[in-house]
């Protein structure tokens, strides 16, 4: 039998029921075009006339509910997330013991090791195929853990993150794929007979990954860790945040069902739920079980992760500073229009949310004319207050706020500078218990770096009072460079300036957009064409999803006798 037919005999049927879709994202991720596994619309042709209903009756069923899990070492049942929207969801989940359960998830390794690339990533993508089934109970989870508005929660928990999910399996597919799995190797000796080796090399698994979820984006920040890890041969345990567990329980309940009606072990996928202030993150981190870490959170805890996690390859997004350079534009509204959404969104509460609005003193030019920085400062204050103007509408591009430490940071910033706008609430028509606030806007000078200089989480932005287009890139270089960015945006009508920005762009190691307009957004990344993140500067140590993200996760054992003939 030859080594392609022998790895066709082998292969999962989920492997052929998914093949195509594995094609087509090894195809986008080479291509970098637009291209999507899973509908992002909750449209009822696309999910079902059903599927909404039944999306929100399956959220509801959760509620005042243990979600059980059948995982070893449970010890006990722990709980207590509460809606962003005003109520507590009052969902109870497995507590559990490490010293009981991670032995059983490095026992599980061995079948899945040896079940080869193909079987692994068949497995992966009938998950993803049925948590896509799922969207709408996953994005109604999403939407009451994190305050996102539904339509986001749908497709950032939902269609987007399976397919940053899918992204990560086929980029470790790729790497897994690259090399032949056995070779004959003959080596001449003139006149004596050539040297002759057959050569196996087999993919070995790290062991146990740990992925440890966000509150803002439970899904869409995991699943590229998690599907990369579990691909890659290891075992995955999710610890997700005490605020959002729902999202990711569900997601290893499904993930555990269909390595079950695979044949493998469960135990492959778990999750380690834990109450507020028990710290198990912390703890689960420096076990020598544990060797590889996703994480998604605060640079404290990031770099507490990367100084002492030794036995572990550590994957982490953290804070930063994202900037937006005003220079020039052709059409002011529009430029204020992309920029007054980019800051409402989700309340500002994105890893890619841009902060620091750098304009000279001087004012820009826009449509040929000069403009006035203060002309420029009401021109986007109008813009958001137009754009959040009926609370109906307003409160599903704001969402609600995740968490008091978003409110207390909001309630602080006014004393920062001079207030450009003024954030108000707003009562939610559906929720009247949720905390919606809307964006505040400070004007600083150039001189305050302590202030612009590191993140203000949530609906904070600033306008930075610079001497020049030159010297905004040069604040733009040096925030990038010490404190991160996920994210940075230009808007100018000189080539000049643009390619200058994209050089510091290169010099700080981000992703940079360039006079966005309409309903594109600096905010947005798209799985299979966009870097998010590229892993070059502090804010994150990885870019979702590259080679590099992969790889790691990893290696190849060789093996090599004696071989008399070839073949």
């Amino acid at each position: 039998m030859t080594a392609t037919a022998e790895r066709a005999a082998t292969r999962h049927p989920f492997y052929e029921r998914h093949r195509e879709t594995l094609e087509g994202a090894l195809a986008a991720i080479h291509q970098r075009g637009y291209w999507s596994a899973y509908p992002e619309m909750p449209s009822p042709s696309a999910y079902g006339e059903s599927a909404a209903d039944d999306g929100r009756a399956a959220f509801e069923a959760h509620r005042g509910r243990l979600l059980a899990l059948d995982q070893p070492g449970t010890d006990g049942e722990t709980g207590g997330e509460r809606s962003p929207f005003g109520f507590d969801l009052d969902v109870r989940y497995p507590h559990a013991d490490p010293d009981g359960l991670l032995p059983a998830m490095e026992a599980a390794i061995p079948a899945w090791r040896d079940a080869g690339p193909e079987t692994r990533a068949g497995v992966c993508l009938e998950i993803l195929a049925r948590l896509n089934m799922r969207s709408f109970e996953i994005g109604n989870a999403v939407m009451h853990t994190t305050g996102q508005a539904f339509l986001m929660a749908f497709q950032a928990g939902g269609p987007h993150a399976q397919d940053r999910g899918l992204e990560a399996v086929a980029y470790a597919y790729r790497e897994m794929t690259r090399h032949p799995r056995s070779a004959y190797w003959e080596k001449p000796q003139g006149k004596r007979d050539p040297l002759r080796l057959t050569k196996t090399f087999a993919i070995v698994p790290r062991g146990v990954a740990l992925v440890i979820g966000c509150n803002t984006f439970p899904t869409w920040n995991s699943y590229p860790g998690l599907f990369a890890s579990l691909v890659s041969g290891n075992a995955v345990l999710i610890k997700p945040h005490h605020r959002a567990v729902l999202p990711l329980a569900i997601t290893v309940k499904v993930a555990r069902d269909v390595l079950a009606e695979a044949g493998f072990d469960p135990n492959l996928v778990a999750v380690a739920a834990d109450g507020e202030g028990e710290r198990l993150a912390s703890s689960l981190a420096k076990r020598p079980e544990i060797r590889i870490i996703d994480f998604t959170g605060s640079s404290a805890f990031g770099e507490w992760l990367e100084d002492e996690a030794r036995q572990a390859q550590v994957y982490t997004e953290k804070s930063g500073v994202n900037s937006i350079v005003i220079d020039s534009t052709d059409d002011f509204d529009s430029m204020a229009r992309n920029i007054a959404f980019s800051v409402a969104l989700y309340s500002g509460q994105m890893c890619t949310a841009p902060q620091n609005l750098l304009v000279p003193r001087d004012g820009i030019l826009a449509g040929g004319e000069r403009m006035s920085l203060e002309a420029v400062e009401r021109g986007i204050a109008s813009a958001v207050e137009e754009l959040l103007a009926d609370p109906a509408k307003a409160v599903e591009v704001t969402g609600a706020i995740v968490n008091d430490d978003v409110l207390a940071r909001l309630d602080q910033a006014p004393k920062l500078g001079q207030v450009v706008l003024a954030s108000r609430a707003i009562e939610h028509p559906a929720f009247p218990e949720a905390t919606v606030r809307t964006p505040l806007i400070v004007g600083l000078e150039a001189t305050a770096d302590e202030i612009f200089g590191r993140e203000h989480f949530g609906p904070i932005s600033f306008v930075v009072a610079t001497d020049s287009t030159d010297h905004s890139l040069e604040i733009f270089r040096r925030t990038g460079q010490r404190r991160g960015a996920i994210t940075a945006a230009v808007y100018s009508t000189d080539e000049a300036v643009l390619r200058a920005a994209e050089l510091a762009a290169q010099d700080v190691g981000v992703s940079l957009s360039e006079n966005l307009i309409g309903n594109i957004w600096v905010n947005q990344s798209a799985a299979f064409s966009d870097f998010h993140a590229t892993g070059a500067n502090p804010a994150a140590n990885a870019c979702l999803t590259d080679g590099a993200f992969v790889a790691g996760r990893f290696r190849i054992a060789e093996s090599r006798r004696p071989a008399v003939t070839p073949g």
